[in-house]
């Protein structure tokens, strides 16, 4: 399921290191979970351990919103970054869009808390683990992670695309913009 995740984000964004660093970061958030999951079962609540079954399924639930949630930020910041610089757009997309992928992770973390409060312990551990990998991916990776990799990175977050081609400006402007704003000066001065 990873690998085909991966090519079609390699197919989406036509690079290679932003989808392995998607991807990457929705496993992160996935094993996280899973282990707090766990520890909330064992110590908090005295069960066992979780159900066989439930890595498994979680992880599916849980690779498809968050791959999802990401490659919709991702993909917005691809689609200006040769127009405006790439740390302008990873930061005026995080803020445009902050908001829709932050409702869009709470409302499916509290339809899956719903789970927890089930009789049967496969479908609130199954609501459990979710709500909170959902809660891990909205409010840290997708929020803090994804953009300061996408920031520490520069343009190489796009290799080999043509986006990951030219230097990286400090002020996140193109060439063309900072040419045409050291033009407008020159035609003040004289």
């Amino acid at each position: 399921m990873s690998a085909v995740v991966l090519v079609v984000l390699i197919a989406l964004l036509r690079a290679l290191v932003a989808p392995l660093l998607l991807l990457a970061t929705v496993a992160l958030s996935y094993v996280a979970a899973l282990g707090a999951s766990n520890l909330i079962f064992e110590h908090v609540l005295g069960f066992a351990g979780v159900d066989w079954s439930i890595p498994l399924m979680g992880f599916v639930f849980l690779v498809a919103l968050g791959i999802d949630c990401n490659n919709f930020l991702m993909h917005r910041v691809q689609e200006e970054t040769a127009r405006l610089g790439h740390a302008r757009r990873v930061l005026a997309r995080l803020t445009g869009t902050g908001g829709v992928i932050t409702s869009a992770g709470i409302v499916p973390a509290a339809t899956f808390a719903i789970f927890a409060g089930l009789p049967l312990v496969t479908m609130a551990q199954m609501g459990v683990l979710v709500g909170l990998g959902i809660l891990l991916d909205t409010f840290l990776v997708r929020t803090v992670l994804v953009p300061a990799l996408a920031l520490d990175l520069g343009r190489r977050f796009w290799w080999p695309g043509s986006l990951s081609r030219g230097p990286d400006r400090p002020d996140g402007d193109t060439f063309a913009s900072t040419a045409a704003t050291a033009r407008g000066r020159a035609h003040e001065v004289a």
